[in-house]
């Protein structure tokens, strides 16, 4: 798909392609909809980068997963904590 953006709309919002695509890819990573892989694949940023862009827009650097928070909590268990 393609999306046309007039340059001068771009302008008149202070954006050009570069930052409206970095929007985009952590939009779809933070709704979910994207992986971090895919979205900083999206815009061509690394995985650091992408965390930057992350974090300059206050969106979490990671989703827990329920899976994820209970791996966590037996962990804590086994450790006595």
């Amino acid at each position: 798909m393609v999306l046309t953006i007039p340059d001068e709309a771009l302008e008149k919002a202070g954006l050009n392609e570069r930052k409206v695509l970095i929007d985009f890819a952590c939009w779809m990573y933070d709704t979910e909809r994207l992986s971090k892989f895919q979205a900083c694949k999206l815009c061509g940023l690394t995985r650091d980068e992408f965390g930057a862009e992350l974090m300059d827009r206050n969106l979490p650097v990671y989703h827990i997963t329920e899976a994820d928070f209970e791996a966590d909590m037996k962990s804590l268990e086994k450790l006595g904590m």
